[in-house]
């Protein structure tokens, strides 16, 4: 190994010592404070919807928040979770997926930290209505919650979980709202928001960037904010403050068809069947402690327009409770593009192909690493012919490096003529310079269709393959003890099956640009090291294959370097013998 591989190890190392440093200094933050709201005592605080009215709604005569009643949980069963319902704020305090597990092999708990119910009302952001009254039906597999404000306003919430066995509406739940006004004098509302419940992350590697906020509105316009949205921001490396820490976020759209909350691999949403949201706000809390971690969770509402109701009139309106995986199927069946939450980017084209890809190459092989492994031999072997042929401009560049040698110690002082005849050699030999670049710039989309499709995709958790207890996790196989850094073995595995390519492949470009090539495993370790093994394994296996190809075509003759004109005469001849061959 020359000097410049090892250069470029002892760089790959620092830069993952760098990303390890920023990875846990930017993950372990002190939380900011949430602000808690007070309840109510007199005239409700206007929502950001009662805000933008040109005419305030009459206050109640009586605060919508009711007294607290004593606490009081129920749980109800489908074939795949248990909803844990609470009375006062009145919703679901507790979704656990029973068919899916995190630490300690316990089932995942969905809105389990310190968040309001899924489904609670209220007006101000972070404070929800209570003084709602519980009553369960198992058997009808609901629960309905009731309450009444002194202006005779009544608020009914029936939670209706899933009763038939399409798979697309397992883990779906109808909550019909009904406002009705049984007094004798007309009653108002400054709007109110449907809580999403909370997310947090579920494992202590799990990045924070996956916490999540995310909102739908007007023709499928997504947007939305992680956790690290309420941290203070400065420009890098100079400190100059960009911008405050914030508590609350807020958006005011008109047409907002859902809004939720997101870990790396499951999601709350809550979609309005019938009146779209004006409005959707977001704030973060504490989540306490992954092995030893602190965590952050996010917790956010969909807000609905303002309203007022004569005596005797009811308004009734349903939401959609999607608590569950982010499995693309089954979110693609939901409406209003609630799939967008997967967060594929701008490469979502390549990642939605590549899951349909490998959820197929599973179904045959039932495992995840081999679906992997083939797909990318699969891409591999499509991509051979071009691979070959970029071989190839790249011996050509090495044969012509001699003469681009002697060209830029002719003109080092005049870098346009420089230029300019440097051209004109490549195209006097029919040399592309570019042409070896090919086939890395075809797989750069792959390469981050797989990264965003394997961070958001919940197929590889808790797949198993030789040392690797989790394809969607990074494969720590050790911690070095005092410092605790993680040793992820299958990412430098990758690092060094791409300094063993760059050994064996030709070398063109001046010795500046060799050098530049020589940063590509630092670059690719920094992404994959803590990130989900699936992705390092597939870029490995693209490694080693490409190092098989350049053996094979290694040993094949040197193209010749020869001029245009040299080679148009030579087939020119060629022709003209060809064509004297009958007559003769």
């Amino acid at each position: 190994m020359d000097r410049q591989a090892w250069i470029a190890i002892i760089l790959s190392v620092v830069g993952l010592g760098l990303w390890q440093w920023y990875y846990v200094t930017n993950y372990s933050q002190p939380v900011p404070p949430v602000p808690i709201v007070a309840e109510a005592t007199g005239t409700p605080a206007a929502t950001p919807a009662a805000a933008a009215a040109a005419t305030p709604a009459p206050a109640p005569s009586s605060p919508p928040d009711g007294p607290v009643i004593t606490a009081l949980n129920e749980s109800l069963f489908t074939r795949n979770a248990e909803y844990i319902f609470s009375n006062d704020k009145g919703g679901i305090a507790r979704a656990d997926l029973l068919l899916h597990y995190g630490e300690k092999q316990k089932a995942i708990s969905l809105n389990a930290h310190n968040s309001m119910p899924i489904g609670a009302v209220g007006e101000t952001p972070g404070s929800a209505w209570g003084g709602f009254a519980m009553k369960t039906d198992p058997a009808r597999s609901e629960a309905v919650f009731t309450k009444r404000d002194a202006d005779g306003m009544e608020v009914t919430k029936r939670f209706v979980l899933p009763q038939d066995e399409a798979k697309s509406d397992l883990y779906v739940v109808r909550m019909e709202l009904e406002f009705r006004n049984t007094g004798t004098a007309g009653v108002s509302r400054a709007g109110y928001f449907v809580s999403t419940g909370g997310a947090a992350p579920i494992h202590s590697s799990d990045l924070p960037t996956y916490t999540r906020f995310d909102w739908l509105h007007g023709a499928a316009k997504f947007a939305g904010i992680d956790v690290n949205w309420f941290n203070a921001s400065s420009v890098p490396l100079l400190g100059i403050p960009l911008r405050a820490a914030q508590s609350l976020y807020e958006e005011k759209k008109p047409d907002v068809a859902w809004a939720g909350v997101a870990s790396q691999y499951f999601c709350i949403i809550v979609s309005s069947e019938k009146t779209k949201g004006d409005a959707v706000w977001a704030s973060r809390f504490d989540a306490g402690k992954i092995n030893e971690m602190p965590v952050q969770g996010i917790q956010g509402g969909l807000v609905m327009p303002k309203f007022s109701l004569a005596p005797g009139a009811v308004l009734q309106e349903s939401f959609l409770i999607y608590a569950g995986p982010k499995e693309f199927n089954r979110l693609q069946k939901l409406p209003a593009s609630q799939d967008a939450v997967m967060n594929f980017g701008m490469f979502g084209f390549v990642s939605k192909f590549l899951l349909w890809a490998m959820n197929g190459l599973n179904g045959l092989f039932h495992s995840y690493a081999i679906a992997i492994i083939v797909l990318t031999l699969m891409i591999k072997s499509v991509l051979w012919p071009l691979q070959n042929k970029a071989t190839d401009q790249m011996r050509k560049m090495a044969l012509l490096s001699p003469k681009m040698t002697e060209v830029r110690e002719k003109y080092k002082d005049d870098p346009q003529k420089l230029n300019t005849k440097m051209m004109e050699l490549y195209k006097e030999y029919g040399v592309n310079p570019f042409s070896g670049c090919m086939p890395m710039l075809i797989q750069i989309p792959i390469f981050f269709g797989f990264y965003t499709m394997l961070g958001s995709a919940i197929e590889l958790r808790n797949s198993q393959f030789f040392w690797i207890h989790d394809l969607s996790q990074p494969d720590t196989v050790w911690h070095i003890p005092g410092i605790n850094f993680p040793v992820n073995l299958l990412p430098i595995i990758m690092a060094g099956t791409m300094v063993w390519q760059m050994a064996i492949s030709p070398k063109s470009g001046d010795a500046m640009q060799q050098r530049m090539m020589m940063f590509m495993p630092i670059i690719f370790l920094v992404f994959c090291y803590n990130y989900a093994s699936g992705l390092a394994l597939y870029w490995t296996t693209q490694n080693l294959f490409s190092i098989v190809q350049l053996y094979l075509t290694r040993n094949k003759p040197l193209p010749t370097l020869e001029k245009k004109s040299v080679m148009a005469k030579r087939e020119a001849d060629a022709v003209k013998k060809k064509k004297k061959r009958p007559g003769q």
